[in-house]
């Protein structure tokens, strides 16, 4: 199975200026996660900046880089330029891997992969795993995701859900038993085709309320397979705090 990995980037970050070019135990954030995905099956992994000192330090560390423009609303708007840049034809497959997440796992990367080469019908696939702790399902910060029969995407959102009526009537003092929720793992897998289309369909109204951005592809119709992994991932980077505690990690080794 022969895939791309696509790494979106900006430098622009509210709560952690030039985030990408973070210094993790020697090398920028951006690099360890590249590093990170070619440990999976990748027959390529490209790093998508909107900055030209993303490209150069990409490529001072051996780092395949292309530069895309800096006025993208979204990283599927950027990833989509990617693909062009990169003339990657419609069948081929793309995984999104997060410009933060240096400590990704690289089998979640395959099994993402996988899962989407086996759905055709299915523009998208996804990763997903259970919440075990009561404070993760009520953080909004967490998304979560319920999936159906076949293991499809029905809804993604900040809220608990699936919402337990009679287990919540006084308020949510423990988790649901069945079906277990699931945390929301932001790692897609698509085919190059649907990623060129999805930046022009309209944007949907419960992807405007709920600030996430698939709520688009249930919007229009269309399926996301969902993998659910037993293994959690590790901490992104969103925060200082955050930056702290994986450069922790990196220097115990």
């Amino acid at each position: 199975m022969s895939f791309t990995v696509l790494i979106p980037a900006r430098l622009a970050s509210t709560r952690l200026p030039d985030k990408p070019l973070a210094d993790i135990a020697g090398l920028p954030m951006v690099v360890r996660v590249a590093r990170a995905a070619a440990l999976s099956t990748a027959a390529r992994v490209v790093v998508a900046g909107d900055a030209p000192a993303i490209v150069e330090a990409c490529r001072a560390h051996g780092t395949e880089a292309v530069l895309t423009r800096s006025d993208h609303p979204s990283g599927s708007d950027r990833l989509a330029e990617a693909c062009t840049l990169l003339g990657l034809a419609g069948d081929d497959l793309v995984v999104n891997v997060q410009g933060d997440e240096p400590l990704i796992a690289p089998a979640m990367i395959d099994a993402c992969a996988a899962l989407l080469r086996e759905r055709s019908d299915c523009v998208m696939a996804t990763v997903a795993h259970a919440i075990d702790d009561l404070a993760e399902f009520t953080n909004p910060n967490v998304v979560k995701v319920v999936t159906d029969a076949a293991g499809r995407a029905l809804y993604f959102s900040r809220a608990p859900i699936a919402w337990w009526r009679d287990g919540f009537a006084d308020g949510i003092r423990r988790l649901p038993a069945e079906p277990q929720p699931l945390r929301h793992v932001g790692l897609y897998a698509y085919r190059a085709g649907f990623l060129r289309r999805f930046p022009a369909l309209p944007v949907a109204p419960l992807e405007t309320v709920e600030s996430l951005e698939q709520l688009r592809v249930l919007w229009h119709g269309e399926r996301i397979a969902v993998h659910v992994s037993a293994e959690r991932p590790g901490p992104g980077v969103d925060t200082p705090e955050d930056l702290a505690r994986v450069r922790a990690i990196f220097a115990a080794g």
